[in-house]
């Protein structure tokens, strides 16, 4: 699996909804091969992130609580990943 994605249940606090999307974007552009969607894939792309976080999240809802957080930290809860996001935001206002 990709190891970009990170277990989201048992985090405290819950996982968000932008973790739960990132998430979910990891593993449509995984499985379908698309790192950038073009104008073409967009739409299809799109679509599947969304329903992959919906179901995501119904997942999380629905499984038990977890005995020990997991071990990884996901992505977007790491200072130095935030500090990027906010860089690569920065530069695109500009």
């Amino acid at each position: 699996m990709c190891r970009n994605i990170t277990e989201l249940r048992g985090l405290e606090p819950a996982a968000n909804n932008e973790e739960i999307e990132a998430a979910a974007r990891q593993y449509v552009r995984k499985v379908s091969g698309i790192t950038h969607p073009t104008d073409r894939t967009r739409d299809a792309f799109e679509r599947a992130v969304a329903e992959v976080a919906h179901m995501t999240q119904h997942l999380l809802d629905d499984l038990p609580n977890r005995r020990q957080p997991p071990k990884t930290v996901p992505p977007l809860r790491r200072p130095e990943v935030r500090a990027r996001i906010a860089e690569r935001e920065a530069a695109l206002v500009e």
